[in-house]
């Protein structure tokens, strides 16, 4: 006799493929652009206290960066925790119609640890970025001070773009790392590491509706960016719903 998935609601049909915790499913392509609507669905739902929200995330990040390297390595930390909180507060919102600013700080209360934990990999992760970008420039730089003509400032100026390239091939892969991360462990419990990894499969297995959901984010971006970025207000809590929605979407309901 077949059981009932107690991670998945009702309505929810679990990934075909085994254990929605496998890497996830492969879904349409056209659900790249569906995580944006739905997304904007939930933000609909309580649009004050989303907008609340952002605003309040922004005034920590804000100050944090204001501290020297220390700061820095706080917001690392601390985003993890905070968009940790923020997948329990769209869960919340779904299933209850509820969302309050506690739920930014929800990540505090439960799996911080291992939330802080994803905050120390993607340090990791982007050091990892930096060394062989740096190495990369560094070396070009070198050669082409050396020689001192023409030739030598084709050389600098080719080894800033392979080192554009190579670190943005580089965050692509630390983005799909950390994309769904934060939610699995706030919202399935599990360890850092199976969270980078599951995060990792399941992005790397809808690539194609990734490349819709970004394209759809860049020209969104641009058009709440022309009105003093008050359009960031609204875009702000779609993003982050539709992280969720699409976490939904890909490893089933939690």
């Amino acid at each position: 006799m077949s059981q009932t998935n107690p991670f998945l609601s009702p309505n929810s049909s679990e990934p075909s493929g085994g254990s929605p915790m496998e890497g996830g499913r492969t879904v349409d392509a056209g659900r790249g652009w569906a995580w944006i609507a739905e997304g904007f669905e939930l933000f609909k739902k309580q649009p004050g206290m989303w907008i609340g929200i952002v605003l309040v995330f922004f005034v920590i990040m804000v100050a944090l960066s204001v501290i020297p390297i220390l700061g820095t390595i706080a917001s690392f930390l601390l985003m993890p925790v905070l968009a940790g909180g923020m997948m329990l507060g769209c869960r919340s919102l779904e299933r209850d119609g509820t969302l309050d600013m506690g739920h930014l700080l929800a990540g505090f209360k439960t799996q911080t640890g291992n939330l802080v934990a994803l905050g120390a990999i993607g340090i990791v992760g982007w050091i990892i970025v930096a060394l062989p970008v740096i190495a990369i420039v560094g070396i070009g730089a070198f050669f082409g001070a050396a020689r001192g003509d023409v030739a030598g400032m084709g050389a600098i100026g080719g080894s800033f773009l392979l080192g554009m390239l190579v670190a943005l091939a580089l965050s692509i892969l630390v983005y799909m790392a950390l994309w769904f991360a934060p939610a699995l462990v706030a919202l399935r419990g599990l360890a850092p590491v199976p969270a980078v990894k599951q995060s990792f499969t399941g992005c790397l297995r809808n690539i194609v509706p990734f490349l819709i959901y970004g394209l759809v984010v860049l020209v969104l971006s641009i058009l709440a960016t022309l009105p003093l970025a008050l359009g960031w207000l609204v875009l702000g809590p779609v993003l982050v719903a539709s992280i969720y929605v699409a976490y939904r979407d890909i490893y089933g309901d939690a």
